[in-house]
Order: C-alpha cells, then structure tokens, then sequence
C-alpha cells in the first residue's frame, strides 16, 4: 500500500481541515498517481473534497465511526478490520491512503512506499502526516529536482519501508 501527501517543513499537512497550500502541479501529481487507484480516505477528508464528493475515476473507501453515512460514489467502513478485510480485494501496489491525520497514523505501519510533496515553508497546522525523516523503518528513495511555486520551494519525494 501506499501513501501520498503533501507536507510542509514539520510534516503539517492541514489546518482548519483545510490544505496548507495548494500547488497545482501537487495536485496534477496527486491525480496521475491516484486515477484509476484505490483511494482510502477519513469522512473530515472527504468532506474537503470538492462537493464533498468522492474521486471521480477512482474506488473511494471512506473509514468513518459514523454507521449512518453514506456517499454516493463511495464504501464505507466502520472500523479497522472492515477497512483491513475490504482492502484485500485490490491489489497492495493499487491502493492509495490519501488522509486525513488520523488515517495516516493509523496506516503508516502497514504501507510500503510513500509519496511526498514536501513544501520548504512552514505553515501554521493541526494536523501533521508521520515524520518519515525520524520513523524508524523508512527511508529516502528518490527525490526531485527542486521545484517552484511563485516564491515557494517544493520537491517531490519517494520513500520506503527498509525490509
């Protein structure tokens, strides 16, 4: 499995339940990553969501405690071992955690390889995505070129799990 975020200097990923930035090149990197992916998402995350909708062009699988939700265009699972036992059924390589805090921390551990947009700013957050720098067990694979944004600095990363 995988995940993919965009994180600032100290691993903020959100404030307000709301980006720290939006950087359209992030954004088209996102979507060519997870088009036609398995995509694992929590209801604060998809309620952020353009519409408050689901993905289009993806499988949408949304953990959220609150049985009575529904979206349409999406699974719902209630809990950890519903997630677990749902996500058999897609290839690993396939599926994507893309947020929010809580189901990063929940998922680090049993994913493989994670894709970060790491921005050289740091921004006012509540919401922060594992420090893979000091988790115990990842590494720095592949990085980018330094990319810009009007005067910001961002790089796209790739790190994975050491066996």
């Amino acid at each position: 499995m995988n995940l993919i975020a965009a994180v600032d200097k100290n691993w903020g990923i959100g404030m307000d339940n709301k980006l720290l930035v939006r950087i359209p090149e992030d954004m088209k990197y996102f979507q060519r990553m997870t088009t036609g992916k398995v995509v694992v998402v929590g209801r604060k995350t998809l309620e952020t969501f353009p519409g408050g909708q689901p993905l289009k062009n993806r499988t949408n699988i949304v953990l959220t405690k609150n049985r009575d939700f529904q979206a349409k265009g999406a699974l719902a699972v209630h809990s950890m071992e519903g997630l677990l036992a749902e996500l058999e059924k897609y290839n690993s390589q396939d599926i994507y955690i893309v947020g929010g805090e809580s189901i990063y921390h929940q998922m680090a551990d049993l994913c493989d390889v994670a894709y970060i947009t790491k921005i050289d700013y740091e921004y006012l957050a509540d919401a922060w995505f594992p420090n893979l720098d000091e988790k115990e067990g990842w590494e720095l694979v592949a990085d980018s070129e330094e990319q810009t944004y009007f005067d910001l600095e961002y790089y796209f990363l790739k790190y994975e799990r050491k066996e």
